[in-house]
């Protein structure tokens, strides 16, 4: 049997770091990894690097609301492919899901589905909490709490930043799910022998309520009518994307995340992108947000992929598109109105 282990946790919580980190470890080879982003345009495989022995597949939107039909169909296809030698021959699968994925129907279809119960057993979940913004968010979001609940491990990130601390966090997550394993990362450090290897997922001596979330998925008509309708997160919350083929000047990132920052707030539950800097095309910058804290770029040593455009990912409420192009455009103009003039002063 293949060992199937979930990460999940909310927006901004830190999955993909975790992931890219867990990636480099020698015992993660050989590990098929399913992606699932809310979102038009995916990010997270150009963040994580894997060995020739191991790949990614991508799934876009939400992977709870789609479970039977895009989840079961990826796995079955992965390992009939495997039998015939067309991908590589991996011992585990990692699936990341969404930051506002219900994990429950997505438990339920690894646990219970005739195609997939032969080949795969469910190992484990491991669920990130961002240390900073994590009890606001398990107070907003119902998803956060589900997340945090059904976990065999819940990981503590950011807990680098100055003036964190955890103690609280912990005492109301050890609440929510008792007989979860509780560790701290920071900057996703962790290692896997602490997260994988669960045994057999068990929700005894987890939140009570986990029972109650599986056997409400044990009907078939629950897929059935499982569609976004019924999530509240698609009811207020959007996301888009702005791809950009002309380089971006490093003083725009800088006084764009500030603008986001004052502007936006709690509304931007997300932002994260991948962007061309002009003043250094050969290495990209990674920016991150979550609500009100912005992280400083980071520059990776080279562009991931053949794809060299600057891509930008919004998750939020009351976050309007055109708003955001208009104001990087402004923005960039100014910069490089700045820079001419500066250039023309110093001649």
């Amino acid at each position: 049997m293949i060992p199937v282990s979930v990460i999940t946790g909310f927006l901004g919580s830190g999955k993909t770091t975790l992931l890219a980190r867990l990636m480099r470890d020698p015992s993660m080879g050989r590990t098929a990894v399913i992606i699932n982003e809310f979102g038009a345009i995916a990010l997270d495989h150009d963040l994580i690097e894997t060995s020739e022995e191991s790949f990614i597949q991508l799934s876009n939107g939400c992977l709870c609301c789609n479970v039977r039909s895009d989840l079961t169909r990826t796995l079955a296809d992965m390992a009939a492919r495997r039998a015939l030698g067309t991908l590589p021959p991996f011992e585990r699968v990692v699936i990341e899901t969404s930051g506002l994925a219900d994990p429950a129907p997505i438990l339920h279809a690894l646990m219970t589905d005739r195609d997939l119960n032969g080949v795969y057993a469910l190992d484990g979940v491991i669920t990130t909490v961002d240390a900073l913004l994590g009890s606001t968010t398990l107070d907003q979001h119902e998803e956060s709490r589900r997340q945090a609940a059904v976990a065999d491990r819940i990981v503590i990130t950011k807990t680098d930043i100055d003036g964190v601390r955890t103690d609280a966090i912990k005492k109301r997550l050890a609440i929510i799910n008792p007989g979860a394993q509780i560790v701290e990362a920071a900057s996703g450090d962790v290692s896997a022998s602490v997260l994988f290897d669960c045994g057999f997922y068990d929700v005894t001596g987890k939140h009570p309520d986990v029972g109650a979330w599986l056997a409400h998925n044990d009907n078939d008509s629950a897929h059935e009518h499982h569609s976004h309708a019924s999530h509240a997160h698609t009811g207020d919350i959007t996301s888009f994307c702005i791809v950009r083929e002309v380089p971006l000047h490093a003083v725009t990132l800088s006084l764009l995340l500030s603008a986001l920052a004052e502007n936006c707030g709690s509304d931007l539950l997300r932002m994260k992108g991948i962007v061309n800097v002009r003043e250094n095309p050969q290495r990209p910058a990674v920016i991150h947000g979550v609500q009100h804290v912005y992280h400083a770029p980071v520059w990776l040593p080279r562009w991931p992929s053949a794809d060299r455009r600057t891509r930008l990912v919004f998750i939020g409420r009351n976050v309007r598109e055109s708003w955001v192009r208009t104001l990087i455009d402004l923005l960039d103009a100014e910069v490089a109105a700045e820079t001419v003039k500066h250039s023309r002063a110093t001649a």
